[in-house]
């Protein structure tokens, strides 16, 4: 079943296919409007405006926090019932080296505070921390879909994995279009879309 959304689609093939499409038009949009420059670095505020921004165009849920229990495979998300809660204390985590960065992002992986499209957002959201924390951003082509998805499944418990593959593929290229399309194609790949290329939209 698809989830329910403003195109009526109930074909979960082909809402992936149109989510696809239109979001990463919208990732796009926000970083050439200069739109993401505006947002406070490591805000929830901010994770809230980018996840609205890219799925408005589908979900009634763009950009709220979901009052829904989640999980992947055997693991689960933080529960509603401390969501709000765990999103407060993730917001006061500290964001001045690369270290507390990813330290701040791998909480909020666990929070996931949307019914969908988290990594999506939030990767987008760990690149304006580490911009302007440390005047750099992840290079995601560099970054092996397997290499990741595994580190990420163990950051709950030990962060050293995803911080060495992250560390390995920054680059200094911050305002770069190239770097930041390429970022995008990738980030959905770990998620298993790869009909559309950011070039060609």
């Amino acid at each position: 079943m698809a989830l329910e959304n403003k195109l009526g689609i109930r074909n979960s093939a082909e809402l992936a296919r149109q989510e696809e499409y239109l979001s990463k038009k919208r990732a796009l949009a926000l970083f050439e409007s200069g739109a993401l420059d505006r947002l406070q670095p490591g805000s929830v505020a901010a994770l809230r405006e980018i996840h609205r921004h890219m799925f408005c165009d589908l979900y009634d849920f763009a950009g709220e926090i979901r009052a829904v229990n989640i999980a992947k495979g055997n693991f689960r998300f933080a529960p509603v019932m401390y969501l709000q809660s765990a999103l407060e204390s993730i917001e006061r985590m500290p964001q001045a080296t690369f270290e507390q960065i990813i330290a701040k992002y791998v909480e909020m992986n666990i929070a996931h505070p949307f019914r969908e499209g988290n990594g999506r957002a939030t990767r987008i959201w760990l690149d304006q921390m580490l911009k302007a924390g440390v005047g750099r951003v992840v290079d995601w082509s560099r970054v092996d879909k397997e290499d990741y998805l595994l580190a990420m499944e163990r950051s709950p418990v030990r962060d050293t994995e995803i911080r060495v593959l992250l560390r390995d593929a920054l680059t200094d290229r911050v305002n770069d279009r190239e770097v930041f399309m390429k970022g995008i194609d990738h980030s959905y790949y770990y998620e298993g879309y790869a009909e559309f290329k950011s070039g060609e939209l």
